[in-house]
């Protein structure tokens, strides 16, 4: 009776299942394998997707930085030649109206010298990107605009460039000096660009319900 139960418990193929035993042996390990190298496949698109996204980024700074350096190579340059321009506006501004309203030959010809010389300078920066900002009843705006006093007027909106002392200039998207303005105060406030727009019937109607 034991022999015979000890001979159920033998393996009848001992050679196949040995065999099976390695099959699934080097099937586990080839799936492991297999395993590690989708995720070491993965980890280097991922390193791949990384080092592209930087060459990107930096031919994008690189772009950037040679057109802000082609746009703003001039801005000290620039900035210098309006303190010329100034001058020649003063200078314009010191010849008498009357000597001018009485047709002296001298100061004629010195205030067109002048005159034109201003208006060459100013159209040589311009060709360099630099642009004149004349803001005269425009809104006013601290980012271009430099608030140098005050003009009670309840007829204009408030906020508004009454008076410009000293023109201003861009340079590119950059202010190469604010423009020196008179703005307005006492009247109404400007609307804002972005205010809510006014409630349609339904809307208004909800209102008075309320």
């Amino acid at each position: 009776m034991s022999e015979q139960t000890k001979d159920d418990r033998t393996p009848e193929h001992p050679a196949e299942d040995a065999l099976e035993a390695q099959l699934r042996a080097a099937t586990s390990q080839d799936f492991e394998a297999l395993t590690r190298l989708m995720k070491e496949n993965e980890e280097l698109k991922d390193r791949a997707l990384r080092v592209a996204a930087d060459m990107e980024n930096l031919r994008r700074r690189t772009t950037r930085d040679v057109q802000d350096a082609r746009v703003y190579a001039v801005t000290g340059f620039a900035r210098d030649m309006l303190s010329v321009s100034d001058n020649l506006r003063r200078a314009m501004d010191a010849i008498p109206a009357e000597a001018l309203a009485a047709g002296d030959a001298g100061f004629k010809a010195l205030a067109e010298g002048v005159e034109m010389t201003e208006r060459a300078m100013i159209a040589a920066l311009e060709r360099h990107g630099v642009k004149k900002l004349d803001p005269q009843g425009e809104k006013f705006d601290p980012n271009f605009h430099q608030a140098m006093f005050e003009i009670p007027d309840p007829s204009v909106p408030a906020n508004t460039v009454m008076q410009v002392v000293q023109s201003g200039y861009s340079i590119g998207e950059r202010v190469l000096r604010p423009a020196m303005v008179g703005v307005s105060t006492g009247g109404p406030k400007q609307a804002k660009a972005d205010t809510a727009a006014e409630p349609g019937p339904v809307d208004a109607q909800a209102e008075r319900d309320a």
